[in-house]
């Protein structure tokens, strides 16, 4: 009877496991066998292999066999080198002796290479493992950052709005002082936060719609003089109580239309600064002007043109 040495399929799908068996080379390949002689596990790295070195060397020495994948099995673990010094001793190549310190060299180095495999496996694993943990570090500070920025923001909102309220509330408490009586140039110097009018008892004068921001100008428009606001009025800034003492009146066109005129022609100078040069000049050949000085004379020429680029 014929007989093989190869692998019986056990395991799950995906997760194959085998048997090493010998078997009749007439049965199908996953049915019966004569012996189990080792197992074969290729999902670790390097792959586990589990063989009855004295009975795989037996069945070889007597004609059983291995298919490919079992010759590989068989060589990795030095049956088949085994079985080649046995028959070199047959044959009087060397004695009993030398082919085993030849097999026991070959086992030392064999066995030296899988330690360095698995060190360096582990090796690679351990880096592998040190840079998901830092990648993950980094996620997880990245994340601990957006949460205390976020943190922070509604920390900053949350101290923002108890700040308004508490402006409006003491805005609301000052004009009730006033509606009681109290002075209004006491209770500016003695709450107002704008340092510069609070010494000055609350006074802003001569103050120009282009001057402050709107709410605040209409607010003061609107009232009639020696009246204040019964609410707070809201700015950009803060909560304000306006006084107001009186309005100056507009000037005629009259009295300003020189101030305007000069104010005029001196913002068109200041936009385009070609007319003064061009000005210059004219006046120059009108009047018969001349410069003398020929280093003045070259620099004032330099800028002349330069302006009329």
């Amino acid at each position: 009877m014929s007989t093989k040495i190869r692998l019986a399929r056990h395991g799950r799908k995906g997760r194959p496991f085998y048997h090493v068996v010998i078997a009749d080379s007439r049965a199908p390949r996953d049915g019966r066998y004569i012996e189990k002689i080792g197992t074969y596990n290729p999902n670790t790295n390097p792959a586990t292999i589990d063989l009855k070195f004295d009975r795989a060397l037996y069945w070889l020495m007597t004609g059983a066999q291995p298919t490919d994948t079992a010759s590989r099995i068989l060589s990795y673990k030095g049956v088949l080198l085994k079985k080649h010094l046995l028959e070199g001793v047959k044959k009087g190549a060397f004695d009993e002796a030398a082919a085993e310190a030849k097999f026991e060299a070959w086992m030392k180095e064999k066995e030296a290479k899988i330690q360095a495999k698995i060190q360096k496996l582990a090796q690679a694993g351990d880096a592998a493992a040190k840079a998901a943990l830092e990648a993950e570090a980094k996620v997880r500070a990245a994340k601990e950052e957006i949460i205390a920025k976020k943190k922070a923001e509604l920390a900053a909102a949350e101290a923002a709005k108890k700040a308004e309220e508490e402006a409006l509330n003491k805005a609301k408490e000052l004009i009730k002082k006033l509606d009681d009586g109290e002075d209004f140039a006491t209770l500016a110097k003695d709450n107002s936060a704008d340092e510069g009018t609070a010494s000055e008892g609350g006074l802003f004068a001569n103050f120009t719609k282009q001057g402050v921001v709107s709410e605040f100008f209409d607010a003061a428009y609107a009232l009639k003089d020696n009246e204040y606001t019964k609410e707070p009025v809201k700015t950009t800034y803060v909560y304000h109580i306006i006084l107001k003492i009186s309005q100056n009146e507009k000037p005629s066109l009259d009295t300003v239309k020189d101030d305007i005129k000069d104010t005029l022609v001196t913002n068109k100078l200041d936009s385009d600064k070609k007319l003064s040069v061009t000005a210059w000049d004219e006046i120059r050949s009108k009047y018969n002007m001349s410069i003398n000085d020929d280093k003045l004379k070259s620099n004032y020429t330099t800028i002349i043109d330069s302006y009329k680029k």
